[in-house]
């Protein structure tokens, strides 16, 4: 199944959103619960009878049904009678009368059923020293468990991300390690205990949170999120207090391809957004000489601003700007 042939939406809650769409009028249904009815006036939707309370739930399924169909599509007009004044407070509508509309880019950075448990988002500011010298503020406790989910329609699949956990993924983690394939950009090959130290250090370090991706389920790559500000990379470019940086590692071979990592780089990269709306940038340092890495990210929108020498590589400074991620949001 792709975008363009959508007729129906899971939804992280269970739920499943249904549209009939005639060309003339669409129709949503929430299971088999109507949600809403509206027809097309030109490029204008218009829903019918639909009272304020329901607003923010009924035009934010709207807004992913426009959005998810069509991957092109930058902003969805709308006309009502009333407007909850609640809805332009937190971006879901955007201007008045003739010209409201729900805006892709906001849409995206609204953290909706996609965000899972406890996020940074709210996390106050106060600004700790670093062994390293370097001033940042102190980081909110790290999640545990799901922490972002969403169908991707392009694919067909769910992709989702979850916390590592030592026990349950400690003998995954080790096979994929030891992969001729993996082991020759991480060098982290070993046994069992080696890798339970190492994982083990970085559950310690409020730096880093180390995750894994999953297709419907199924785990099939590792990545740690660390906090730029914290990490070796800060001296080599101009960092900000909440960018976020990644490293990652496919572990499956049946999850490669080009239209894997888009599902999977897009996905992490929009959870780390989410996650700190002071996030302003999502940084990764791949080894220069790995040029399809740096190709698959640079088609999802990261731009190769230079290399530098670390002590062990030779790397390639990925930057990721928020401002970018969402202006070219494709997700579907």
């Amino acid at each position: 199944m792709t975008s363009k042939s959508l007729e129906s939406l899971p939804l992280p809650s269970g739920q499943r959103l249904v549209a009939r769409d005639d060309g003339a009028s669409l129709a949503l249904h929430l299971n088999e619960r109507a949600l809403l009815r509206a027809h097309r006036r030109g490029e204008v939707l218009v829903p019918h009878e639909l009272e304020l309370k329901d607003q923010a739930v009924a035009l934010w399924l709207l807004a992913y049904w426009c959005f998810a169909s069509d991957p092109q599509l930058q902003q969805q007009r709308v006309q009502l009678e009333e407007v909850d004044p609640a809805l332009l407070a937190n971006g879901q509508l955007v201007g008045t009368g003739e010209s409201l509309r729900m805006d892709r880019s906001l849409f995206w950075q609204l953290p909706g059923t996609f965000l899972r448990g406890l996020s940074s988002a709210d996390y106050p500011q106060q600004m700790v020293m670093h062994a390293t010298g370097r001033r940042h503020p102190r980081r909110a406790p790290k999640p545990s468990g799901e922490v972002y989910r969403r169908f991707d329609a392009n694919l067909g699949a769910w992709i989702s991300l979850r916390t590592l956990d030592i026990d349950d993924d400690l003998a995954r983690f080790n096979r994929w390690q030891n992969s001729a394939r993996v082991a020759a950009f991480w060098q982290e090959e070993g046994d069992l205990s080696k890798h339970r130290q190492y994982l083990e250090e970085l559950a310690a370090d409020p730096r880093v949170l180390t995750l894994i991706g999953c297709f419907d389920d199924e785990p099939f790559a590792y990545y740690e999120a660390y906090w730029a500000k914290e990490d070796r990379i800060a001296p080599f470019y101009d960092v900000g207090d909440y960018d976020r940086g990644i490293h990652m590692l496919v572990g499956e071979e049946s999850h490669r391809g080009p239209h894997k990592v888009a599902s999977w780089l897009s996905a992490l990269t929009h959870y780390l957004f989410l996650d700190d709306p002071r996030t302003q940038r999502v940084v990764a340092e791949p080894r220069a000489d790995n040029a399809k890495m740096i190709g698959h990210m640079q088609a999802q929108g990261y731009h190769k601003a230079k290399e530098f020498d670390f002590p062990h590589k030779r790397a390639a400074l990925m930057v990721q700007s928020r401002e970018v991620f969402f202006e070219r949001c494709c997700l579907a």
